[in-house]
Order: C-alpha cells, then sequence, then structure tokens
C-alpha cells in the first residue's frame, strides 16, 4: 500500500508544480503585456512592439467557443431569420444590406419597426428599385442620417440596371453606391458564404480586449489600429461558418463585451482575453481601459429662423394649408419636407428673423403685404434645440397666417433661377407624412400653441372638403 500512495502523493504533487508553473508563465505573459501596452500608450500602436497574430490553435479554440455561445444565445431579429429561412441568394442578401444600413448608427430596439416596415412594403431588390425618393424618404423618416435612404435606392437601381443580381463578391459589392468595407463583408458572408471578416465598433473593441491593444481605434495618428483589427478579425473568421461567426463577434460586443460594463463571468472566449489577464494581475488597470476612450469632437452649433406659414383662403376664409418646401438634394436632409427656414450666422433678436423670414417669403414665393396677400397674425411660437451627431441647431419658431385674394397661384410667378420644389398640405396629411423627427416637433409646437392661444388667434375654419395638396415648382435663386 506504501507505493500506491507515495505514487498518488508524487502525481499529486507533479501536477500542483505544473499548475504553478502554468499559472507563472500566465502572470508573467500578463506582465509582459502590460509593460508593451504602457509602451503602446506612450508611443502608439507599436511602441512595444507589434501586436502578434492570433495562433492557429488559438483561433480554433475561440471560433469553436463562440459559435456554441452564438447558437445558444443569439438574439431573435427579423433580418436574422430572413437571412436563414430563404433560400433565394438575392433575397438573402438584400435582407442583409438592409438591415445592416439601418443598423448603422442606430440601436438595434430602434430598427425592428423600420425593418419591418420596410421589407413589408419592398420585399425585394427589384420592388425598391421602383420606388421613389421621396417615397423611401417617408419611409425612412424618424431614423436619421437620411443619407443612408437615399443610398439604398440608388445601389437598388444601380444594381438592377446593370446586372439584375446581387454581386456575389466583397470587390464587386464595394462598387455598388454606399456600400464600403464592412456592409460588404456582411453582405458576402452572411448571404454567399464568403470567408471574409466584418469590422464594426463591436468587433474592435472585442479584439483590442482579445490582444490587449489600448490605442485608440479613431484617432488617425493610430489608424493602423484599425488595419489590425481587420487583420485579426480576418485570421478568426471560421471557413465553414463565416456568417454566423461574424454576426457571433459582433452580438458579443454588443451584449457581453460592451464599452463600460463587460459581463467577464458570461463571456465565451474570456480564457483569451488578455485585458482580463491583466486586470487580474493589476488592480489599476481594468479590462474597460481597452481601447481607449474615443473623445467625442464637439457639436457644432447653427441656429435657424423657421416660419410655419399658414395659408387662408380670402374669400371664405377657409384653411388652404400649411406651406411645405421641399430641401435639395444634396447635403443634409436632402430631399426632405420641411417648412421654410432661414439660416442664421448667430443668435439673432426677433426682429433680424424676421426681416430674413419676409426676405426669402418675399422673394421666393411673392408672399408679402399688398393687393394678394394680407398678414392675419404673425406670432413668436418658441425656440427647440435639434441635436444632430455633429450639429446643435437651434430653431427660432413662429406662426405666419396669411390671407390670399386669389387662391395660391400667387406663389407661382416665375421669374427665378433655381428650382424651389413646395407643396401646400392641410394639417390631416402632415401627420401622415414622412417627416423628419425635427420638422414633427415643430408642427407639434404650432399645435400646442394654437390650442393653447386659439381665443385670442384668428384661426381660419376647417375646409369643407378635403383637397388634394398643392404640388408645384417655382423659381428662385
Amino acid at each position: 500500500m506504501l507505493f500506491p500512495r507515495l505514487e498518488t502523493s508524487w502525481k499529486s504533487e507533479y501536477r500542483m508544480e505544473g499548475e504553478t508553473k502554468m499559472k507563472k508563465r500566465r502572470e508573467s505573459r500578463g506582465s509582459k503585456l502590460h509593460n508593451e501596452n504602457q509602451g503602446r500608450r506612450r508611443g502608439g500602436v507599436c511602441g512595444g512592439g507589434d501586436i502578434e497574430d492570433f495562433f492557429s490553435e488559438e483561433a480554433i479554440n475561440i471560433r469553436a467557443c463562440l459559435l456554441e455561445w452564438y447558437d445558444n444565445n443569439q438574439r431573435d431579429l427579423p433580418w436574422r431569420t430572413k437571412a436563414t429561412i430563404n433560400d433565394n441568394d438575392d433575397r438573402r442578401a438584400y435582407a442583409v444590406w438592409v438591415s445592416e444600413v439601418m443598423l448603422q448608427q442606430t440601436r438595434v430596439a430602434a430598427v425592428v419597426d423600420y425593418y419591418n416596415r420596410w421589407m413589408h412594403k419592398w420585399p425585394s431588390l427589384h420592388h425598391l428599385a421602383q420606388a421613389s425618393l421621396e417615397e423611401v424618404n417617408d419611409m425612412w423618416a424618424g431614423l436619421g442620417y437620411y443619407r443612408r435612404a437615399r443610398f439604398l435606392l440608388e445601389g437598388a437601381k444601380m444594381i438592377v440596371e446593370q446586372r439584375g443580381r446581387f454581386p456575389r463578391t466583397v470587390s464587386n459589392l464595394k462598387k455598388v453606391p454606399g456600400i464600403g468595407d464592412y456592409t460588404a463583408g456582411a453582405i458576402a458572408s452572411i448571404a454567399f458564404k464568403e470567408v471574409v471578416p466584418v469590422v464594426d465598433g463591436n468587433v474592435v473593441r472585442v479584439i483590442a480586449r482579445l490582444k490587449a491593444i489600448s490605442a485608440n481605434p479613431k484617432e488617425s495618428s493610430t489608424i493602423k489600429t484599425l488595419w489590425l483589427a481587420w487583420k485579426l478579425a480576418a485570421q478568426l473568421v471560421d471557413p465553414c461558418r463565416p456568417g454566423d461567426f461574424n454576426q457571433a463577434l459582433m452580438e458579443l460586443g454588443a451584449t457581453i463585451c460592451s464599452p463600460l460594463n463587460p459581463s467577464c463571468s458570461m463571456c465565451p472566449v474570456s480564457g483569451h482575453c488578455n485585458a482580463l489577464s491583466i486586470s487580474k494581475l493589476h488592480e489599476k488597470v481594468l479590462v474597460t481601459d481597452y481601447p481607449l476612450k474615443v473623445i467625442k469632437a464637439k457639436q457644432r452649433h447653427e441656429f435657424s429662423a423657421v416660419c410655419v406659414v399658414e395659408l387662408i383662403n380670402g374669400q371664405d376664409n377657409i384653411s388652404e394649408g400649411f406651406l411645405l418646401v421641399k430641401r435639395l438634394h444634396k447635403g443634409l436632409l436632402a430631399g426632405m419636407w420641411e417648412f421654410p427656414s432661414v439660416v442664421l450666422n448667430k443668435e439673432s433678436e426677433a426682429s433680424t428673423r424676421r426681416e430674413a423670414i419676409d426676405h426669402l417669403l418675399k422673394k421666393s414665393f411673392k408672399l408679402h403685404p399688398g393687393p394678394a396677400c394680407n398678414v392675419v397674425t404673425r406670432e413668436n411660437v418658441g425656440e427647440y434645440v435639434h441635436v444632430f451627431s455633429h450639429i446643435r441647431l437651434k430653431m427660432y419658431i413662429e406662426l405666419m397666417l396669411i390671407q390670399l385674394k386669389g387662391e395660391t397661384n400667387v406663389l407661382c410667378q416665375k421669374h427665378e433661377k433655381k428650382n424651389i420644389s413646395w407643396k401646400c398640405v392641410d394639417s390631416k396629411t402632415i401627420s401622415s407624412m414622412g417627416l423628419t423627427s425635427g420638422v414633427r416637433k415643430v408642427y407639434s409646437m404650432i399645435e400646442k400653441y394654437k390650442q393653447e392661444n386659439s381665443p385670442s388667434l384668428p384661426l381660419p375654419t376647417a375646409a369643407r372638403t378635403r383637397k388634394k395638396p398643392t404640388h408645384k415648382k417655382l423659381k428662385s435663386t
């Protein structure tokens, strides 16, 4: 009996010795990474030496763990269902394309309803190609970043006209308007199983923590970090399930490896995370130190005067509706409808704002006091700050009731140079239009103001019969 006990004791001690050595190796590795990382913080991405690639065995383990986790924990999202059950490659690619474009700079919860409505109206690429920009903008209204919607429409038209079928590879997909590296990789891997990586903010964060890369991925001086993320992501992509793996990596970053509160205990690849190893060895180092926080650019402050013009028929005192103007097809909120407005150089007094609005209405619409036009009332309604990603727009809003003598044809005199699209619509039509959230807020302020001040406002009577919206173009500078 003595020898078996000795043998057991010897094996136990040997195992404990092996575990101690492995622990020391991990600690040594963590300290080395920490020291290298300090060098990178002082000298850039590679200040302490180049980041090593994923070893083959390491990549295989990460793939297996991540895919198993994804299979059991992925969120039930409508575009994933369509991509899975749809046997038609083009339909599957179209579903992925629409969802990925909508998800850019937008939360998943906000996208689901928009996606479902979009796919119900335009279930295929060919259906979308037949739509107008105004229809697309109406459907997109409230989702923001309207250029994305225009690119979807332009891309659909181009594909239908030139090929009739969806491009199958990243290189060909990138020839479509609005499709860059990220969207091309998502479509190619998910719909067509091309073994290519997909790198968004979530993926950059996961890889930065796996490899303990602390550089700020959005600074121009560390642009190499993004290249490195693409390189490392390419090493991880599963050759048999590239689309699922890419979605799993993004899902991990969106749900577990979050920017501020990562759930490391629930992470399927925590055993491969160098940021986590370093944080356990050094109390002052946190997983959230990787990558460095991005300092947001300061928002630009802009100002505008907005005039909500309600037109009244001079004979019967019946409302002709509200005047809406279409924005130019280039720039911010291209092609969207809004109330007449003027950009101001700075915060301005009411008299300055009114003078600017008067000039616009007179020049573009021939609306100024005279034989054919009577300003019944003009009231300052209030101010509203609308925040874009890079602009903080302060709007000064006023209501103007104008009585026309001779219906709306007074607006149609033609002697200027550039086209301005306008239309006159009633309140019911405004409520059903696809207007931006800023325009809707302005209109709700007008409605509230009219309700609260109805005794003092000479409001027009409602139209007896609903008219079709007047929709015309006039010439203006």
